[in-house]
């Protein structure tokens, strides 16, 4: 059974980090997400 394509209507962007355990990566990639959602009504939380 075959699904549908998948159509990108919202823009996106892939954020990586590197860096050892327990450096912050995670809490910072919340931090620029929460930052850009702050500055565009757009980006759905």
């Amino acid at each position: 059974m075959a699904k549908g394509t998948f159509e990108r209507t919202k823009p996106h962007v892939n954020v990586g980090t590197i860096g050892h355990v327990d450096h912050g990566k995670t809490t910072l990639t919340a931090a620029i997400t929460f930052t850009a959602a702050a500055s565009d009504p757009t980006i759905e939380k």
